[in-house]
């Protein structure tokens, strides 16, 4: 495998070219090309977003892939414009959070006939909840590749220090409370937990004490008791207790800086931080979330989708296909390029064997029991209105139901646009 890709690695300066290993070539008047537009392998795993490619390439010698890689920050307004022109890639890259917005308009194709008629790929090779994360309706719009999620970080020197027990994967949210105000040190600025009081973090939060933002009928219910009860669960944890920082014990600093610092003793984070707290001057390992009623980790994912307009669609879902295959999970794994949604022990042992944390394989067990946003439009703009009113709860302006109560209006109001 190693010696099949090194052959086939590409120089960024030559996204364009393949270069063959073997005389095999296509006619040019038989190949099919595809345009590629993606986010994710900017800027740190373009090399082997091309080494994927080539490989693709080189056992599918009818097709080429021309790849477009384009920052996230820049990313869905140029995608927009280029749909709008009807110059839309053929393969693009979408999110979760963002998914249901281009499904919703009419722009992705419904793979599900691809796959029925499709002999050789299997979709029970890939995780389950992470392949239906990219299904509306009964339509699969999309192909999950990637994912990530949230669990909790802990200092395990703290916890020593103040004779505690860590963090148990039974823990409840006055589990977390108890262990907080234990740990917690005002005069020398260390926290006992941290989590952000923003609605990424609060719909899991919801779902950790049984609420939730939409109900199964696609009624807002945003201001229900349990989510009441989740938001000053958050909220008195600052407020209240002290246990969490403030937005001005943070002063601009990242959480994960505290963290490094020895300053936070519990942080809700994602998985994505392993290798920047590597180099932390302190024991730390990883734990599931505590929840209330239930326990609820976050998701995240990247997808793959093909545009409705593409003329060359069957091109396109070969791409795909195997860009979830496994030959692609384990260039992930090798390159620490976020985890590939295949279901497979033997090719996920390699990362489950890392040395740091010692608990990896709690990153899996937080599958079962995933959250994801729920599957509606305009959910930036949602995410912005909530943020700015759970700041005003922190700034003492407003209470949760208060908040809640008024949020209520709002997303009922932009749901029915």
């Amino acid at each position: 495998m190693k010696k099949l890709l090194t052959c086939f690695a590409l120089s960024l300066a030559a996204i364009f070219v393949l270069t063959a290993c073997d005389s095999r070539s296509a006619d040019s008047s038989d190949i099919t090309e595809i345009t590629f537009m993606n986010f994710d392998a900017t800027p740190d795993h373009e090399q082997v977003l091309m080494e994927m490619v080539a490989l693709f390439e080189y056992e599918n010698p009818d097709i080429r892939v021309n790849v477009d890689m384009v920052p996230f920050g820049d990313y869905f307004t140029r995608l927009q414009t280029l749909i709008a022109g009807g110059n839309a890639p053929d393969v693009f890259e979408l999110n979760f959070e963002n998914f249901v917005d281009f499904a919703s308009r009419g722009s992705l194709v419904d793979l599900n006939p691809f796959i029925d008629a499709d002999a050789h790929f299997d979709p029970s090779m890939l995780n389950q909840s992470a392949f239906a994360a990219y299904n509306l309706g009964g339509q699969q719009y999309g192909m999950a590749t990637s994912f990530s999620n949230v669990l909790t970080f802990y200092n395990q020197d703290l916890f020593d220090a103040a004779g505690l027990s860590y963090p148990a994967g039974n823990w409840t949210w006055d589990d977390v409370r108890a262990a907080a105000l234990e740990l917690t040190d005002p005069e020398n600025r260390v926290w006992g937990f941290f989590a952000p009081v923003t609605m990424n973090e609060f719909f899991k939060v919801a779902a950790q004490n049984g609420g939730a933002i939409v109900d199964a009928e696609g009624r807002v219910v945003i201001n229900s008791p349990q989510n009441v009860e989740a938001l000053t669960w958050m909220v008195d944890n600052v407020l209240v207790y002290g246990i969490s920082p403030s937005p001005a014990d943070l002063a601009g600093q990242e959480s994960g800086d505290l963290f490094m610092n020895g300053q936070i003793a519990m942080l809700n984070t994602g998985v994505w931080m392993f290798n920047g707290f590597s180099e932390a001057p302190f024991a730390w390992d990883i734990q599931l979330e505590a929840g209330n009623v239930q326990q609820a980790h976050h998701f995240f994912s990247n997808g793959l989708a093909i545009s409705a307009d593409s003329e060359a669609q069957e091109a396109a879902y070969r791409f795909i296909t195997f860009m979830v295959s496994e030959r692609a999970a384990e260039m992930r794994i090798e390159h620490s390029w976020q985890l590939p949604i295949i279901d497979d022990e033997v090719i996920l042992a390699p990362y489950l064997e890392l040395d740091m944390p010692a608990s990896r394989h709690v990153v899996f067990e937080a599958m079962d029991s995933l959250v994801m946003p729920p599957a509606v439009h305009s959910w930036s703009r949602i995410q912005d209105i909530t943020n700015q009113e759970f700041e005003r709860i922190l700034l003492g302006q407003t209470t949760p139901q208060e908040a809640l109560d008024f949020l209520q209006g709002e997303l009922e109001a932009i749901l029915t646009e």
